[in-house]
């Protein structure tokens, strides 16, 4: 059995391989369709996330809000699980086949919902794509089941390293299509039939693979699987009334999504949804390395302690996550922020695009250490069985969102927002909202555990925000150094990321000098956890 600090790296090492690849993958994708002021860009980035916001909607709080802690419990039964485990999987596999005919079928009223603004061109092109990628939803609800299922049983890797094998796919792909078609296509009437069947089919062939490859390692599990469609007996009411309320923490969340795309589709043709989608793309390179990596280890603990009435365990296990992920978060918060131009002219098709998409990515990474406190949080919510809750802290953050999104969308209106940083305005209030949910949701938290372990963990937050800040000054002293926006590291792509590099390690490196300067205790638990990713 894994320790949770080899589990972490193991996680943590698949993470980071699956993430630079999926860069890789974005990079041809930018170089296939554009970003910045291209609206084919934002047709597809529209069509792109029907699949996961559906899946969001349908599966993903259930399965790994919920269903971890029950996989956990049924390890006691006297087969290991298998008998429960079957009938989940056999049940996930029959609604999301249905659920996928569904959404196929009502895939023009779905961009309309997400993007009425758009050209009948452009909304016809949005549709065409999401023809090719909605059957997406499948596969990530049966890799999502699949992937938690291996976590419960304390099989980290597969489901960290499978995101790779799509990236693969789609980087493959996106080549053949470079050489077919060539690129960047940034018109709408550019795109012809066998263009999007290509480009969607590709995007959805990874996602399929990356699915299958989790099967290759179900051995390990030592569950014994079989279709089961008897589902009496399953829990399926307590689960239900688990879920009823992660379902409708998801629906306000996707509600406040709407009303953000159908105030940014107003800038299609400028900084517009495809530009925040890369945006947050960036933005959750660091979150995905490091805070779904030490979380999804602690989350299996965490379940297992409360699980066995060792509830004691819960305060320090919170103050142990808490710490680590937040450690790494302010590092990449001051890295990223002082390279995000020149990071952001990787995804961009020239140095103005650079810019224009460098706002929206500093407007996420305020946020970016309290979002991954706040994922510590809301497991532990999920880990006492108590999903109501999450929901009304959801809610709280998702009415502000949608209000701040709504009041950027009118300033823009009166006058008083240029059109172009709409979306850099629409993401900050995104994350001003999660600076009111985490205070509120870690009050919340009172009403399970002591939150006196706590106290130490908010001091030690206090040392990496101070040693943050002569990192990013450093970070940006050395950007403007090179030339600034104006400079050699915003002329091309490969520059782009050679100066993102260079800016980003300066960072790092005087982060890192200033917690040894702090003497932060910390530091010598992150080493031993970089050298742990880096051997794996």
């Amino acid at each position: 059995m894994p320790s949770l600090g080899r589990a972490s790296a193991i996680i943590a090492g698949g993470t980071l391989v699956s993430r630079l690849s999926g860069l890789v993958r974005s990079v041809l994708l930018v170089a296939v369709i554009g970003s910045y002021a291209s609206r084919p860009a934002d047709a597809f980035a529209v069509a792109a996330t029907l699949p996961t916001n559906v899946y969001e909607l349908l599966a993903a709080g259930v399965i790994t809000g919920i269903i971890v802690p029950q996989i956990v419990k049924a390890a006691a039964h006297s087969d290991g699980g298998s008998r429960f485990v079957s009938k989940l999987l056999t049940l996930g596999t029959v609604v999301l086949v249905a659920a996928t005919a569904i959404v196929m079928a009502l895939a023009p009223v779905l961009i309309w919902m997400y993007a009425a603004k758009f050209s009948p061109e452009q909304h016809a092109l949005a549709v065409s794509f999401a023809y090719w990628l909605l059957p997406q939803l499948l596969f990530y609800g049966l890799y999502a089941l699949l992937g938690e299922a291996l976590n419960a049983r304390r099989v980290f890797g597969p489901y960290s390293w499978a995101p790779t094998v799509n990236n693969l796919v789609s980087i493959a792909g996106f080549a053949i299509f470079l050489v077919v078609f060539g690129g960047p296509h940034t018109r709408v009437a550019e795109w012809t039939p066998p263009m999007i069947a290509l480009l969607g089919g590709t995007a959805t062939l990874g996602i399929a693979l990356q699915t299958v490859v989790l099967l290759f390692f179900w051995k390990r599990t030592k569950l014994d699987i079989r279709p089961d469609f008897h589902w009496r007996g399953i829990g399926l009411r307590h689960i239900g009334t688990l879920a009823w309320w992660t379902f409708l923490a998801v629906v306000v969340g996707q509600l406040a999504y709407i009303v953000q795309t159908q105030v940014v589709s107003d800038a299609s043709g400028k900084t517009s949804i495809a530009v925040m989608g890369y945006a947050w793309l960036i933005f959750m390179l660091p979150h995905s390395i490091v805070a779904m990596s030490i979380s999804t280890t602690y989350f299996t603990r965490l379940a297992e302690e409360i699980s066995g009435g060792r509830l004691d365990a819960v305060g320090p296990n919170l103050d142990e996550s808490i710490r680590a992920i937040s450690l790494f978060g302010f590092a990449f918060t001051a890295a990223i922020a002082a390279a995000s131009v020149p990071l952001s002219r990787v995804f961009s098709t020239s140095a103005e695009g650079a810019v224009a998409t460098a706002w929206v990515v500093c407007a996420y990474l305020v946020a970016l250490v309290p979002f991954g406190v706040l994922m510590v949080i809301r497991r532990a919510f999920f880990a006492f069985q108590d999903t109501r809750t999450p929901f009304w802290f959801s809610l709280t953050q998702a009415a502000l969102t949608a209000l701040g999104a709504a009041l950027a969308g009118l300033a823009v209106a009166l006058g008083a927002l240029p059109l172009g940083f709409l979306a850099a305005v629409v993401a900050l209030t995104q994350s001003l909202a999660t600076f009111v949910q985490l205070p509120l949701a870690i009050r919340l938290l009172r009403r399970h555990t002591d939150s006196a372990a706590l106290r130490t963990t908010w001091r030690a937050l206090g040392r990496f925000a101070v040693a943050a800040v002569p990192a990013f000054v450093a970070g940006w002293a050395t950007f403007v150094l090179i030339g600034g926006a104006g400079g050699w590291a915003t002329s091309d792509r490969m520059p782009g990321a050679l100066g993102a590099a260079l800016v980003g390690a300066v960072a790092l490196v005087v982060y890192v000098a200033a917690l040894a300067l702090l003497r932060t205790p910390e530091l010598a638990i992150a080493s031993r956890t970089v050298r742990r990713i880096l051997g794996r």
